[in-house]
């Protein structure tokens, strides 16, 4: 018999599932947030998974996390701590515990917490037994025994019954948290359509653990967390990699070009690789390469072919890259190179996220070879800079490197589907009749030739009628491409390129304040993923009654034109980021302004709450000071 719980309504709540990598956690989390989008809440997620293929079970190295952030209100980060924890055996417990603040509610999974499993991660004594939790509101289940019991009736093996029990701890959280099921029914029955057994398993633990909720009285208390309001549209779920990947294609069509993908493998950016391999339906090719040499190559030969070339990669892989970008910067055809950086150096964190390669992507080559770059500040917005970065590579014939990072490639947001007919097309521009004349008076095309306005040289695809010509990573002689080691010419190249991608700054936007009072003495500046946190952390520092203004760099080369200014415009600029400083330097070494460096270099994103506490303390000291 159910029993009636209260429903309690709530403005938000950060939940954060934790078990072993083989627990399914990701899933777990993925069909509630999907369920959660589904229902109209604001989202934000931060996967968190370790970097080995299977750590030994029951092991803190093997610990996998998923941390959804839904809200009836606008939300930017996925929260600092979570609020609930389900945790399915002590590792998971154990690693996470130290993030639940007093209060939290522990969903726990009593099956694993024998001697042999508490002493494999260090602990004594059961946690659950010895008082040590008693700061928090603990539910301690079986739910492996209660997951197994509910598909009893199906022939599974003992193993394969216990890998149910995370679809009815979903099932309890649904229930709890007053979530819809259909959707993740149905995706059940798709996913396991040529399994009978196994699908129909998955669906009765997911009904079990929701009947379990409703009939159970270990929760006195449902919750309720009503639709946030959001502009009218449609919308879906998004991962930065995935909006990247329909970035990429948008870019393409809107420039009238094939996209062509020459990449290999690499964690965090291989989603991006998986998705444009499925979309043979829109015109993509793809190339998986033998090695991060080959597929930016492939790239580069792609777009001589008169297609769009993009490579993607992280960190690792753009050291690899680098000659080969060089190649592209003087051959001076478009490429994307998008990098998702990770934390390193070396292998480092592969699973972890950071901001490190900034000064990789602005000056990691040799010679002077510039090349613009842009960072995505939101999962979403990955769509519109993937679109920015054909842009750019397509108008100027340049390689451009698309930032974004862990954080952003894996977590999710929802996303405004946008009207494709309002983005505007991009000229590619072909050369397609000769432009010159040679030292005998004939018609010629020069391969060099440029554009007035943009210093973008001439485009021609190979095989156009009189249009022949050779390029090559060897300097240019100006106008002719042809090999040249003269000093003059050299000097006047360089020079060019240069000019070329300084005056991309004629094409982008001014860099936006924003100041709601209009007095604040401080201002944040942010770039990339740190958005979220920066914009999070501004509005609790004005709900304290003080002034601070933020800003944030999409284009990171060039920048902005009045960003001097701005700079120049307050007492003090706080630059928060995921490194040891990077941007910082160059504002200061560019603007000749002091710049306080606010770095956290940790494999997560920056912490809204300490980013608060030191902002006050910031705007408080200046005040004093005066």
């Amino acid at each position: 018999m159910s029993h009636v719980a209260e429903q309690l309504p709530l403005d938000r709540v950060v939940i954060r599932f934790a078990g072993d990598s083989g627990d399914g956690m990701q899933l777990t989390g993925d069909r509630f947030t999907a369920e959660t989008a589904s229902f109209g809440n604001d989202i934000a997620t931060l996967p968190n998974f370790p970097a080995e293929i299977r750590a030994p079970q029951g092991t803190l190295p093997g610990v996998s996390s998923f941390q959804l952030h839904f809200a009836n209100f606008d939300i930017v980060t996925p929260g600092d701590v979570p609020d609930v924890l389900v945790a399915m055996n002590p590792a998971a417990l154990k690693a996470n515990l130290r993030d639940l603040p007093r209060g939290g509610v522990i969903i726990v999974d009593t099956a694993d917490f024998t001697k042999r499993n508490l002493a494999k991660i260090g602990w004594a004594h059961n946690p659950l037994e010895d008082g040590s939790l008693s700061n928090y509101s603990v539910h301690a289940l079986d739910l492996t025994g209660l997951a197994t019991g509910a598909v009893s009736q199906f022939d599974l093996t003992r193993k394969d019954a216990s890998r149910t029990k995370n679809m009815f701890a979903l099932g309890l959280l649904s229930w709890l948290y007053s979530r819809p099921t259909e959707g993740t029914l149905s995706f059940l029955s798709e996913k396991f359509a040529k399994k009978p057994t196994i699908r129909d398993a998955n669906i009765a633990a997911f009904k079990a653990g929701y009947a379990y909720g409703e009939t159970t009285e270990a929760f006195e208390v449902r919750y309720h967390v009503a639709p946030a309001p959001m502009k009218k549209g449609r919308y879906r779920q998004i991962s930065g990699n995935l909006a990247t990947a329909y970035g990429l294609i948008t870019g393409a069509q809107k420039a009238g070009l094939q996209l062509f993908l020459g990449s290999y493998p690499i964690t965090p950016a291989s989603d991006i690789l998986h998705e444009l391999s499925r979309r043979k339906d829109l015109g993509v090719m793809t190339f998986q390469a033998e090695d991060e040499i080959a597929g930016v190559g492939s790239a580069i030969g792609a777009s001589f072919a008169g297609a769009l070339g993009v490579t993607t990669t992280s960190g690792p892989g753009m050291a690899l890259k680098g000659e080969a970008i060089g190649l592209a910067v003087m051959t001076e055809l478009p490429l994307v190179i998008v990098n998702v950086q990770r934390s390193g150096p070396s292998t480092g964190m592969p699973t972890k996220t950071e901001q490190a390669d900034l000064m990789q992507a602005l000056y990691g080559r040799n010679g002077e070879a510039p090349v613009p770059v842009l960072a995505a500040k939101s999962a979403a917005d990955c769509f519109d800079t993937a679109i920015e970065a054909c842009r750019i590579a397509v108008t100027y014939r340049t390689p451009v490197i698309m930032l974004s990072d862990g954080y952003l490639a894996n977590g999710a947001e929802p996303w405004r589907l946008p009207d494709l007919s309002a983005i505007p097309a991009i000229e590619p521009g072909f050369a397609t009749a000769v432009n010159a004349t040679d030292d005998a008076g004939k018609d010629a095309f020069h391969p060099y030739e440029r554009d007035p306005e943009t210093l973008a040289r001439a485009w021609a695809v190979p095989g156009t009628p009189g249009l022949e010509h050779r390029i090559g990573g060897i300097e240019k002689a100006a106008r002719t491409g042809n090999v040249s080691y003269d000093p003059d010419n050299h000097e006047y190249m360089t020079r060019t390129r240069q000019a070329k991608i300084d005056g991309i700054v004629r094409d982008i936007p001014d860099i936006a304040v924003e100041d709601p009072s209009g007095s604040a003495r401080v201002l944040v500046l942010g770039w990339g993923s740190t958005f979220g946190p920066i914009t999070a952390a501004a509005r609790r520092v004005r709900l304290s009654g003080r002034a601070v203004a933020t800003a944030h760099l999409r284009h990171l080369n060039p920048m902005p034109a009045n960003l001097g200014e701005v700079l120049r415009a307050y007492d003090k600029v706080v630059v928060p980021e995921m490194n040891l400083g990077q941007l910082a330097t160059i504002l200061q070494a560019r603007y000749l302004v002091e710049i306080s460096s606010y770095s956290r270099v940790r494999g997560l994103p920056i912490s809204l709450s300490e980013l608060e506490v030191d902002l006050i303390a910031e705007i408080d000291a200046l005040q004093e000071e005066n």
